[in-house]
């Protein structure tokens, strides 16, 4: 498989697979969502079953379009719905969850229920999301932008360890993974500095399997090889980084909002850890946001048995 550089290589790819996957989606009950669903109704990735308020549901006219792909499920209460679609989902009823105007704390609330939840005893919840910048040539993975304030040493582990997976999927056998900071230099004076060079030590051994790794390094020296020349610093990642591992939640949500609006970046994001992919788009992403993150969904999920 040639590796998935764009959004609309990633549609192609989803298209000749002539597969729909499977999604439950919780109180759809907005324009963006009402967008992204019919766009994927339209291009044959996915079917849908929405679980809501139904007298709001059926206000879609495209839902009404693809009658044999779309099933409601009516529940008005959220709190509710939310625990209806997990429940769905781990009885093999759905692929993929998704989120709509539910706010993000309940519905994760289900999702995290230690007895009736999606997330296996010892696995982290963290997010994943990738970028389309037009100043890129490629597709740039990156995390943690909403989940984890903190990350130690063992969850940072875990994050690259999801975001190989994501990566071979999308065809990049040899991932290469950049450890972000302010600088160059490990210092105490930054714990999770330290924490990389533990983690660079770790891929030089071996224990993630064919990947590049290096950090701490700045996000120039990471995608623009320039950069790394001018400081004189000699990297494996070589300006071509296919995924950002950031220190903290405030650095890598900077660094999502900032490019989004800036730079114009075409952005996707999911859970990582449920047993499924977990679309949770924020309420502010758009329509085509929200159609980019199923089709990552839809590429990266396992039907469930």
């Amino acid at each position: 498989m040639e590796p998935i550089r764009s959004f609309d290589q990633l549609t192609s790819h989803l298209k000749s697979l002539n597969k729909r996957k499977r999604i439950a989606v919780v109180c759809a009950n907005d324009p963006n969502t009402e967008y992204a669903i019919a766009r994927s109704l339209e291009e044959g990735i996915a079917e849908f079953l929405m679980i809501g308020d139904s007298a709001i549901l059926e206000k879609y006219p495209t839902l009404k379009k693809y009658p044999q792909y779309v099933k409601t499920v009516h529940i008005e209460d959220s709190d509710e719905a939310a625990r209806e679609a997990v429940r769905i989902v781990r009885e093999g009823g759905a692929d993929i969850l998704m989120k709509g105007i539910i706010n993000t704390d309940n519905l994760l609330r289900a999702i995290l229920d230690k007895e009736k939840g999606l997330l296996p005893k010892g696995k982290i919840l963290t997010h994943l999301a990738v970028m389309q910048i037009p100043t890129y040539d490629k597709l740039l993975f990156f995390s943690d932008a909403a989940v984890i304030p903190r990350p130690t040493l063992q969850q940072r582990i875990e994050m690259i360890w999801y975001a190989i997976h994501t990566c071979r999927h999308f065809g990049i056998e040899q991932p290469r993974i950049s450890l972000i900071h302010c600088t160059e230099k490990v210092s105490a004076k930054f714990p999770h500095s330290l924490d990389y060079v533990n983690i660079v030590e770790l891929a030089e051994a071996g224990e993630f399997g064919d990947v590049i790794i290096d950090g701490p390094l700045d996000v120039k020296t990471s995608c623009e090889k320039t950069s790394g020349d001018i400081k004189g610093i000699a990297s494996p990642i070589n300006g071509e980084a296919d995924v950002l591992i950031f220190p903290n939640i405030e650095s890598a949500n900077a660094f999502y909002k900032a490019v989004s609006l800036f730079a114009h970046a075409d952005m996707a994001g999911l859970l990582q850890g449920p047993v499924c992919p977990v679309v949770l788009p924020s309420r502010s992403d758009s329509g085509l946001s929200k159609y980019y993150s199923i089709a990552m969904a839809c590429l990266t999920c396992k039907e469930q048995l």
